[in-house]
């Protein structure tokens, strides 16, 4: 024993050491990466100070500064949220309650009651049980598992009018089905279940009016400005084959190409049949039922899903109810991620008070070679535009930003109005990161997916999309004699 000791003591002392210089490494490459997001923060600044006024100059700067922190990680994504809290309201750049409106916004409690929900799934076993219901309609190995999730989360999108509302659901369920089928924490199968949920009730729903937000203020913008009423099935023709069913498809592939992962380690469904439901787990499918029919009937009484959300986390969270535990707003809900996205509705909210985002299309439309004997290539030079909106802002920005100077578009393009609109579809639909798409950085949370995995499929998505969906969905329009 005396002989194997002084063998063993150099890999002892060696490891610490290791993982200091892994450590070091890591910091470093942050710190770059932050001193690159800090330059290119003030040269924007001063660039644009040059031609616009001091407090769109500062939004330019801010929003260049917490994109590229929000797309790198080098902080904490909270982190930079009260950052730039704290930016635009010392610096005077907008009112305070634009800046922190985001905390009074729908999404906002949405996520909150969403991780609450999540929370009573996991605490009363009813995720389990679901998982073992879904099982029953995905294959057996890792493709079909991808396959079943993507086509179950697109159906999803037809019966439950929120992005968010159904991230909340799928999200739990997911994470449960995952532990069933034997995919551990940040397992490529784990990553690629929850992405495959998450992207697939996502984007390809943008194809399908009444399924998210973006869809839903185009609609109700057009109908109040130009009192154009966007059919529900002309609507879907135009949009679903291409930016529902293909992109489908393209995401499917590209999952089982960027996170492979072996057949499951057993099915769920093959597990010992489950005893009949508890009171907990009955009293809180009775909730999410109750949460799925006012979500549903929302064209009737009008609430946004997330106060609908919020009324059924309240009654997860009264303690008598038995749904959560009693330490659950303690150390189960993650609050960095409430100021994320808190940020993210707020830096929006921003960059359209302080005119940014006109003032950006204005002088994109000014250097565009709009010609009225083009029509294909003045419907692509409007994509492209409305793109950069989505990218300076968030999806839901498109919409407030295009929608009112649609008119002026449809005159300078020669264009039929309507076809002006649709173009923001081709934009919003296409996320180039994802702090763009609340409902992708809700689930990012929830299901603690990461970031880096999340925004490399987000990439390819953009980049296949643009390449090869958006012609193929001009060639669609044109036959459909949009333009």
């Amino acid at each position: 024993m005396a002989e194997q000791a002084p063998s063993h003591s150099p890999s002892l002392s060696a490891e610490p050491a290791a993982q200091v210089s892994r450590h070091w490494q890591f910091l470093t490459a942050r710190g770059w990466q932050f001193i690159g997001i800090l330059a290119a923060t003030l040269a924007v600044g001063v660039a644009t100070a040059q031609y616009l006024p001091i407090n769109m100059a500062f939004t330019a700067a801010l929003s260049v500064f917490c994109i590229g922190l929000w797309a790198t990680v080098a902080v904490p994504e909270y982190w930079t949220a009260l950052a730039f809290f704290l930016a635009v309201i010392v610096l005077d750049i907008a009112p305070a309650e634009t800046a922190l409106s985001g905390f009074h916004s729908s999404t906002f409690w949405l996520l909150f009651s969403g991780l609450v929900l999540g929370a009573a799934v996991r605490h009363t076993g009813l995720g389990q049980r679901a998982a073992l219901l879904l099982s029953g309609i995905i294959g057996t190995g890792y493709a079909g598992v991808i396959v079943g999730i993507v086509a179950f989360s697109l159906a999803l999108a037809f019966v439950i009018p929120s992005a968010m509302g159904r991230i909340a659901l799928l999200v739990p369920l997911i994470l449960a089905l995952a532990d069933g089928l034997g995919y551990q924490s940040n397992s490529n199968g784990r990553i690629g279940m929850l992405s495959a949920g998450a992207f697939g009730t996502c984007l390809p729903a943008f194809s399908i009016l009444p399924a998210n937000a973006p869809n839903m203020i185009l609609a109700g913008m057009a109908e109040n400005l130009f009192g154009q009423h966007l059919s529900y099935w002309d609507y879907l023709l135009l949009h679903f084959p291409v930016l529902g069913v293909a992109k489908a498809a393209l995401l499917i592939l590209l999952i089982l190409w960027m996170f492979p992962a072996g057949a499951p380690a057993h099915s769920v469904s093959q597990q010992q049949k489950p005893a009949p439901l508890s009171p907990t787990e009955r009293r809180l499918s009775l909730v999410l039922g109750l949460c799925l029919a006012f979500w549903l009937s929302d064209g009737i009484h009008h609430i946004a899903p997330g106060w609908i959300a919020l009324a059924a986390a309240l009654y997860c969270l009264w303690p008598h109810s038995q749904l959560t535990s009693k330490t659950c707003l303690n150390r189960e809900i993650n609050y960095g991620s409430l100021f994320f996205v808190a940020g993210i509705i707020g830096l929006g909210a921003v960059v359209s008070a302080t005119g940014l985002g006109e003032a950006l299309v204005q002088g994109l439309s000014a250097q565009a070679d709009f010609s009225e004997d083009s029509p294909g290539w003045n419907v692509v030079l409007l994509t492209a535009i409305s793109t950069l909106v989505a990218i300076v802002t968030n999806l839901p920005g498109v919409p407030a930003v295009m929608t009112p100077i649609a008119e002026e578009m449809a005159t300078l393009t020669a264009l039929p109005l309507t076809t002006v609109l649709m173009t923001q579809v081709l934009a919003f639909s296409n996320v180039f990161l994802p702090y763009q798409a609340p409902p992708l950085v809700t689930a990012m949370q929830i299901g603690h997916l990461p970031a880096g995995a999340v925004s490399r499929l987000c990439l390819a998505l953009f980049a296949i999309s643009t390449l090869i969906l958006m012609p193929l969905d001009l060639v669609w329009w044109h036959l459909l004699g949009v333009f």
